[in-house]
């Protein structure tokens, strides 16, 4: 069932929504089509990697937010920190207009449980649910003037021995598919010109950069904090996502770029059925 005010579009192109353009094991994520809603009420979620977190955007500001690092546990933690957050921000969870949550890739277990808890608000308040890939979910957090001028290319850790890589441009505009690339691949494909790295996978390129090139590594963990990115999906939501530099706002359904390792009870695959 469709949440209330939207309705699932075609297949989002590589272009715009900056993923690969194979099907992959999860297919390609899904634009929204969403009515605007101005100034919204905004909870957004995430638990894809090692951290839990939540956030409240209300009157075009944050209002509150939680943070917790964690490699498992995410179950336990989420839907209290919304708990925590809603009340932080003197709000009934009624007063919302949507929700938001990272759609991966990410780790399958973390993923799965930030895509359930708000699937399952959206459909008790009756309220949107969009996504927004764990790419953009970093590129978000980086502040305009540490991007002017340089591309930013988000590398995050698979846990193994490769990276998941996106490029972006300063504007938050995907450049390229999103990739799975060993550490040896991802640095002899870096792009030219100043460079801009962000994510949690930088740690792993770190020791490989050529130190003859301009590049810059952001500040901080490289976590995915929903309170970064929950400004950027209130304003897609405002435009209904449309026109956007950033590419439409996404279905809520997980997005991987490798088949999960896991699989759900009773054999059945991780991935969605063929369609």
């Amino acid at each position: 069932m469709e949440s209330p005010g939207i309705r699932m579009s075609e297949p989002v192109t590589a272009a715009m929504a900056g993923t690969s353009g194979s099907d992959g094991p999860a297919g390609m994520p899904h634009a929204l089509t969403l009515a605007p809603i101005a100034n919204p009420t905004l909870l957004a979620l995430d638990s894809t990697g090692n951290a839990c977190s939540a956030a409240v955007w209300r009157d075009g500001a944050l209002a509150a937010h939680r943070l917790a690092e964690m490699t498992r546990g995410h179950g336990e933690r989420l839907l209290p920190m919304v708990a925590d957050v809603m009340k932080a921000a003197s709000l009934d969870m009624a007063a919302l207009d949507a929700i938001a949550v990272t759609i991966g890739p990410g780790s399958f277990t973390g993923l799965r449980i930030g895509l359930a808890a708000a699937r399952g608000l959206g459909l008790a308040l009756a309220r949107p649910v969009v996504g927004i890939t764990a790419f953009l979910a970093v590129a978000a957090s980086l502040p305009a003037a540490l991007r002017e001028r340089r591309e930013i290319l988000v590398a995050i850790d698979t846990k193994r021995d490769d990276v998941f890589l996106q490029r972006f441009d300063p504007a938050l505009r995907a450049l390229a598919p999103a990739r799975l690339m060993t550490v040896s691949e991802a640095i002899a494909g870096l792009p030219p010109g100043p460079l801009l790295l962000a994510g949690d996978g930088v740690a792993l390129l770190a020791p490989s950069l050529p130190h003859d090139r301009d590049i810059a590594t952001a500040p901080g963990s490289g976590l995915i904090e929903a309170a970064l990115f929950a400004g950027l999906v209130a304003r897609l939501v405002a435009c209904g996502g449309g026109g956007a530099p950033e590419g439409p706002l996404l279905m809520p359904d997980p997005f991987y770029l490798r088949a999960p390792d896991v699989k759900l009870p009773g054999g059945l695959p991780a991935g969605p059925p063929p369609s």
